[in-house]
């Protein structure tokens, strides 16, 4: 006997950045963020949970997860188990369509998918709300991955179990494309829970930013409700600024960029110079994600592409929520 289910969820980028927690243990941010769900970057997750099972068995992309990927996932199983009552164990497998652990947010629909999958195989009604909440205490971009379009995840009091994303506006609401230009291979060298952690403790900047982020957050909403790229692409772009001087400013410092990253931003830059209303964000990694108008997509890409060191770029546009089925 076997109980499975399947979810597909999308990767969202940040506008306004989220940096720090407020509470370790439960995962909570210590700033609210704004997010853009991206249609191209996907994770496809099935759980099955099976009676001839003595442990959890996770993949990830076709591999064996490490001790350290699967103590993650078998923690979010056994948040699904607790609250069904199922004593069973679970396979996993989840594939990534496109970089993992590179700053592609590929933990933020990786985590959402399983909490959808692994919540629908154990025969919980869990609502998005609940499932966002779920998502968030195993990777708090996650909360944001359950919705399409544009999301919010407040920032969390400590103690704030049940803290979810919220959906702003769908898809459809602004015609902008999101363009990714890949700067470096590999997973980063520093994760961004470590980063966080070391920011808080060591980074001079820290509690400057944990203090204005919120502003730059009510900024970019407004923006968005306005669909004015100029506004929210300099705040955008300020939030992301902010961030990465944190943990730059660490002890010791991180530096998620590489030399493609600082071209590419330059690249961005330089188009703007030019009329072309186009503003840079960037997760926990080297990539760079540039935001402009559908219209000028193609263009920026030319661009990104031509910039030096770049490896590849594509191209997203807002995608939708998650998608769970029983299988």
């Amino acid at each position: 006997m076997s109980q499975a289910a399947f979810a597909r969820a999308r990767a969202n980028i940040a506008l306004a950045k989220y940096w720090g927690k407020s509470d370790v243990a439960l995962n909570l941010p210590a700033v609210p963020s704004i997010s853009l769900t991206l249609d191209g970057l996907v994770t496809e997750t099935t759980v099955r949970f099976r009676e001839d099972l003595d442990a959890d068995l996770v993949k990830l992309d076709g591999r064996v997860a490490t001790a350290k990927e699967a103590a993650r996932v078998v923690e979010l199983l056994d948040r699904v188990r607790a609250a069904a009552k199922l004593g069973l164990r679970a396979e996993v497998e989840s594939t990534n369509r496109f970089p993992t652990a590179a700053g592609l947010a590929s933990s933020a629909s990786g985590f959402a998918a399983l909490a959808a999958a692994a919540a629908k195989a154990a025969g919980l009604r869990w609502g998005t709300k609940k499932l966002s909440a779920a998502a968030r205490q195993s990777s708090a971009s996650a909360a944001r991955s359950l919705f399409g379009g544009f999301a919010k995840l407040p920032a969390g009091a400590p103690g704030q179990a049940d803290l979810a994303a919220k959906p702003l506006y769908g898809p459809e609401h602004w015609d902008v494309r999101l363009v990714v230009a890949e700067a470096a291979k590999g997973p980063k060298k520093v994760g961004s829970t470590e980063g966080m952690e070391r920011s808080r403790r060591t980074s001079p900047l820290y509690d400057a930013w944990v203090e204005k982020a919120p502003a730059l957050t009510r900024r970019i909403q407004r923006a968005l409700k306005d669909k004015d790229l100029d506004a929210l692409g300099a705040a955008m772009e300020q939030s992301t600024y902010a961030f990465h001087a944190c943990a730059m400013s660490a002890s010791p410092g991180i530096l998620y960029w590489q030399p493609a990253t600082l071209a590419a931003l330059r690249t961005v830059e330089r188009l703007r110079e030019k009329g072309t209303s186009v503003w840079a964000t960037m997760d926990a990694g080297p990539h760079v994600k540039a935001l402009c108008h559908a219209a000028d997509a193609a263009k920026v890409r030319r661009a990104l592409g031509r910039t030096e060191g770049v490896l590849k770029t594509m191209v997203a546009k807002p995608g939708a929520g998650i998608e769970v089925e029983a299988r």
